[in-house]
């Protein structure tokens, strides 16, 4: 399986989109601090969004189109299956 996923900083300010064939260890990456740039700089590590595919070219397909949404866009699909905003990872990790 191939997961497309929303991660957001602590105050759900800054939103990273990613892809992977293991989301529970991508997060525990993310989380630790394992993965250089965008996310450990500005420590993006919450899931609060994630879609699973069957097929790798879908997944990739659909991170680049989330990529090119608006903010706005990004918050209404985040929260129209988490609008509390909580952070889902707790049960990958």
């Amino acid at each position: 399986m191939y997961y497309v996923y929303i991660l957001a900083s602590k105050a759900n300010a800054m939103l990273y989109i990613g892809v992977t064939n293991n989301l529970a260890r991508r997060l525990r990456e993310h989380k630790n601090g394992e993965i250089e740039g965008f996310t450990k700089t500005y420590g993006i590590y919450k899931l609060v969004f994630f879609e699973e595919f069957s097929d790798i070219n879908d997944a990739i397909a659909c991170e680049k189109r989330l990529k090119r949404w608006t903010r706005e866009k990004k918050n209404s699909l985040v929260e129209s299956k988490n609008p509390n905003w909580n952070d889902l990872g707790e049960g990958f990790v």
